[in-house]
């Protein structure tokens, strides 16, 4: 059966149409975009892969090529353009199609006047859009500039709540002899609209805590980026499975506009697992069970398990929403962690309580934690036992509603113990962090990073080993191991044979130094390659050598995150180059 089903099927392929091939060419304008709306408009771009091409078509669509390219043009200010076109058979059934143009003396824009007038003339958001429009005195006329105008000021009226305005005038003239046009545009405003009674439908937690996720206030001007405001929050918090923030019927004789929010309660219980992988911390694992519900207050409580080849924690969280539930909270948070850092084997058992405060562009943490740590090494073994009051303060974005940020602008925490407090250890400790990415261009960005800390102890013995700085790695000095730059001790130790021999010990130090300058080059296909130098060290005392490296690197842009392999070479040291795999912020 299948020999004689094959002949049959291959003169089947041999009988299918042929398809006809349309060739494009179109010359005289450099400007992509141009090029591209001429394309667009031309007729025969809809048959360039057709099979119904015949020669009378094929001339009639070469009649409307002037008159589809005059059209195109006109969008960018080119009214008298100059086209020459021709056609040419290529075989039985292709087609080439060469057009020539000379776009001719362009329109400049000689006058422009955005008027805005009533009760919202002298609001800073329309005189922002009057004030810097994206056409000038002189510049090309631009059908989707003066449309992007009209257009602005007309989502602006709506989304802030001038619900009546109109245009009142709406005017592009344009004089072909003169080559000059002009835009009138005039909007009345009307009265802003504000802010109802908002009722809401909800039965995960009281109906007041909902109201103190709200982004705005009954009476408040009416603004339609506060619904979206309060949907996001309403969304993140987690009680809910789905959200509906909608503004009601506008009552045109109170200019109120009532607000309606229902909700479907969240499952209760959430969990989660995670696997990951960088060159730190080899593989890694995360599990994690989390009742978002304890109550109808909004309490929850979360237990995490976290696991790596160098650091391993088990962390439990019980978090009270306070004043502003989206951004503020109250959180007592234990845990028992064993870290691996260098030569250092840490244990900590920690408990305490945090608040959490936003105020302005500033997140602040405050927190107090008693805690119990080992560090053991081939220098000592010493146990501690610590109250440890810190304050903390991170840069958050505008529009901030709580969400996890994979990296901060800023970032400060200052912490310390006293033996009144009844510690083992007597230490001030301060560290700095920044970040920053400037866009030199559309496609080249350039990354700056820092870290400092320092530490003020009377004996450095006394500072436990999770508290020691160390440097190296792939967010610190790349071409160094992780934790590899640390001051070290050096210790006698018998061998296998009982034989006395000397070893470093890598310990920490009581301060650290690190930089990162970065160029960042996108490509296509969410790519990109980058070049950097880092530097820096953990040492005792600041004036100590740093080390420097320098590499290259990979980037691929996934929807969250940026998988980042880098290969850096020390430039301090004698040592071959590293390779660095990890996962950074989005860039």
């Amino acid at each position: 059966m299948a020999q004689r089903l094959l002949p049959a099927a291959l003169v089947l392929l041999c009988a299918a149409p042929a398809l006809a091939k349309v060739e494009i060419d179109v010359h005289g304008v450099a400007e992509e975009d141009i090029r591209a709306n001429v394309q667009v408009y031309l007729s025969f771009d809809r048959y360039r892969s057709s099979d119904d091409l015949s020669e009378d078509t094929a001339e009639r669509l070469h009649n409307r090529v002037e008159r589809e390219v005059r059209s195109a043009l006109k969008p960018f200010g080119y009214y008298e353009p100059t086209v020459r076109s021709s056609l040419e058979k290529r075989g039985t059934k292709d087609w080439r199609v060469t057009v020539n143009i000379d776009p001719g003396r362009p329109i400049v824009m000689q006058d422009i006047t955005i008027a805005v007038r009533g009760p919202g003339a002298n609001d800073p958001m329309f005189s922002s859009i009057a004030a810097r429009p994206p056409l000038h005195r002189g510049d090309r006329l631009s059908h989707a500039a003066y449309d992007r105008i009209k257009g602005d000021l007309q989502r602006t009226a709506s989304t802030y709540g001038y619900l009546d305005a109109r245009m009142v005038r709406n005017e592009l003239r344009v004089d072909p002899q003169a080559h000059t046009a002009s835009i009138v545009l005039e909007l009345e405003t009307g009265e802003r609209y504000r802010f109802g009674a908002t009722q809401i439908e909800q039965h995960a937690i009281d109906d007041a805590l909902v109201r103190r996720y709200l982004r705005y206030h009954e009476n408040d001007p009416f603004d339609l980026t506060q619904l979206l405001r309060t949907q996001f929050a309403l969304d993140d918090s987690q009680y809910f499975s789905g959200v509906e923030v909608l503004p009601g019927e506008a009552d045109k004789t109170t200019h109120v506009v009532p607000v309606s929010i229902r909700a479907d309660v969240n499952r209760r219980y959430r969990y989660s697992f995670g696997v990951g992988y960088a060159t730190d911390t080899q593989e890694r694992g995360t599990a994690t069970w989390e009742d978002r519900l304890v109550n109808s207050h909004g309490h929850r409580f979360s237990v995490q398990l976290e696991a790596a080849s160098l650091a391993q924690s088990l962390t439990s969280r019980y978090t009270i929403p306070i004043g502003d539930p989206a951004l503020e909270k109250l959180t007592f948070e234990a845990s028992d962690q064993q870290l691996q850092l260098a030569d250092l084997q840490t244990k900590t058992l920690k408990l305490g309580p945090s608040i959490t405060q936003v105020r302005g562009r500033w997140q602040w943490v405050w927190s107090t934690n008693a805690m119990r740590t080992t560090t053991d090494s081939a220098v000592a073994n010493t146990i501690d036992n610590l109250l440890v009051p810190a304050v903390s303060v991170a840069s958050v974005p505008q529009g901030y509603l709580g969400e996890d940020l994979f990296t901060r602008t800023f970032f400060a925490q200052l912490q310390g113990s006293h033996h009144v407090f009844g510690s083992d250890s007597d230490f001030v400790q301060l560290r700095v962090q920044a970040e920053r990415v400037f866009d030199l261009s559309p496609h080249w960005h350039l990354l700056l990073r820092g870290d400092v800390g320092a530490s003020i102890v009377s004996r450095f013995s006394e500072l436990p080993g999770i508290l020691r700085f160390f440097a190296g790695g792939d967010r610190s000095v790349r071409g160094f191991g992780y934790d590899d730059l640390s001051p070290v001790q050096f210790v006698t130790v018998k061998d296998a044979n009982g034989n006395p021999v000397t070893q470093a010990v890598k310990v920490g130090g009581k301060d650290l130094i690190t930089g990162t300058v970065e160029i960042v080059r996108d490509l296509p296909r969410n790519f990109g390659i980058a070049v950097f130098s880092d530097f820096g060290n953990a040492f005792d005392h600041f004036g100590d050598p740093l080390e420097y490296s320098a590499g290259v690197g990979f980037r691929w842009r996934l929807p969250v995150v940026t998988l980042g392999i880098d290969i850096a070479q020390p430039l301090s040291v004698t040592a071959g180059p590293r390779l660095h795999l990890n996962f950074s912020p989005k860039l």
